[in-house]
């Protein structure tokens, strides 16, 4: 181990994983380590048993449930946009060959005390119950517009600056209704509060068009993709990435110390004894904790059930966007389901997720609309942890540490931290401008 790397990586959750490939495509000479002797982290897959261990203390699961590995139960459980960055890094990473995806057949809004399918594009605007018929026509002029918007086709921008337009005002253009704004917001556009509503239209704009973009890919329900057996998956993906472009993994290796120089410079890590000296480290919030903040807490719910989400067409997969302003909160929730036909659960089982930023101590209480819409389950778990952000300044001691996975139930803002963190450690940009058919083959 007393070797000179380019880069130790500690922690083996998705952004570490996903940024210790990249950089060993790169050419540099990358140690990945992990405290734990299972691959994920935070972002790991239990099975059945594991499951128990953590939530009810015990290894005996009740026999009803069915065989333990059969279960990949996910503990920070995303979709990926099937046009959506994480998908190019995957592509641009080579590592698709490791993983198949199944696309997810169902993407809801909850609205008004119901549950509504998020519609997309200018048809399904005249088709959807969510609004009225002059509204829909409204809301099918704001669909089109933003279809045919082009950044770089001036003659497309109807004669506003979309860097400078907010996107209140650009809304306010089409006459659309509170209740419409909500959901091209929050389920369109994925904002987790409205702040976006006083930010440049430009983005909400990108953000619509990747989500309609998504949805024609497959031709399917949702804009969505989910990797075979779940995310645990994706680690290992990037774990045999790495190995295949020299980068060393080591599993279980407790301890896991930070050395720095007298300059207050990263110079290595140590572990049972043994020092890998380094020039720059990557790592979870738990790695080094004098060096990020407490910046909120996620309150989440994970139940085992018998059937779908009530009331989204059957959908063995689904995601369900309850918008702050629905539920008098300050953030969204997120409901998230995944079943057998994802091989995440045996058969006839569902594993459904309820999530959000915490605003009380009282997961329970403060999930209850969202699992209000579950139907029976057959068990519920409750756990909130903290999440964190980075103080240091990475130019200083060569530390680049992630941000905590936040409440969304879809990838968007993970990946965009990786790909900071990418600029920040190798000062250059990955280059995402990929061929998406390559992926198509395997989540067909």
């Amino acid at each position: 181990m007393d070797e000179e790397y380019d880069v130790i990586v500690l922690g083996t959750g998705l952004k570490e994983c996903i940024l210790s490939g990249l950089l060993s495509v790169d050419g540099l000479k990358v140690l990945h380590m992990d405290r734990n002797d299972y691959y994920g982290g935070e972002s790991t897959s239990l099975n059945l048993i594991q499951l128990w261990k953590r939530f009810r203390g015990s290894d005996m699961p009740p026999a009803n449930l069915g065989p333990s590995r059969d279960y990949n139960v996910d503990m920070v459980p995303k979709f990926m946009m099937a046009n959506g960055t994480l998908v190019r890094v995957l592509i641009h990473t080579d590592v698709t060959k490791y993983l198949s995806f199944k696309a997810v057949d169902g993407s809801y809004v909850f609205n008004k005390g119901k549950i509504h399918k998020v519609p997309a594009t200018d048809m399904e605007a005249l088709r959807s119950p969510l609004m009225g018929l002059f509204e829909k026509r409204r809301a099918r002029k704001f669909f089109i517009y933003v279809q045919d918007y082009d950044e770089n086709d001036p003659k497309t921008h109807g004669g506003l600056d979309l860097t400078r337009v907010t996107t209140r005002e650009l809304i306010s253009k089409y006459g659309l209704d509170d209740n419409t704004v909500d959901f091209i917001g929050h389920a369109l556009a994925l904002h987790r509060d409205d702040r976006y509503l006083d930010e440049p239209a430009l983005d909400t704009v990108k953000r619509m068009k990747l989500y309609a973009e998504s949805l024609a890919r497959f031709q399917g329900g949702s804009p969505y993709i989910y990797p075979l057996y779940g995310l645990g998956e994706l680690p290992q993906a990037f774990a045999r990435l790495s190995a295949v472009y020299g980068g060393t993994y080591m599993l279980n290796k407790p301890k896991c110390k930070v050395e720095f120089d007298v300059e207050g410079k990263v110079c290595g890590v140590t572990s049972e004894g043994e020092t890998a000296k380094c020039k720059k480290v990557v790592c979870d919030p738990s790695y080094l904790p004098n060096k990020v903040r407490k910046v909120g807490r996620v309150a989440r719910a994970i139940a085992i059930m018998s059937h779908p989400i009530p009331n989204t067409d059957d959908s063995h997969s689904v995601q369900v966007i309850l918008p702050q302003k629905q539920l008098g909160r300050k953030s969204d929730m997120y409901l998230f389901c995944c079943s057998y036909s994802h091989n995440v659960a045996p058969k006839g089982k569902f594993i459904a997720f309820v999530s959000s930023e915490a605003e009380t101590d009282r997961p329970e209480i403060e999930l209850k609309p969202g699992i209000d819409l579950l139907g029976p389950v057959d068990e519920l778990f409750f756990d909130t942890y903290d999440r964190f952000e980075p103080v240091n300044e990475p130019s200083l001691d060569n530390c680049f540490i992630s941000t905590s996975y936040d409440a969304t139930t879809h990838f968007e803002s993970t990946v965009m931290d990786v790909l900071h963190m990418y600029r920040m450690i190798t000062g250059k940009n990955v280059d995402l401008s990929v061929d998406l058919s390559v992926a198509s083959a395997a989540e067909e």
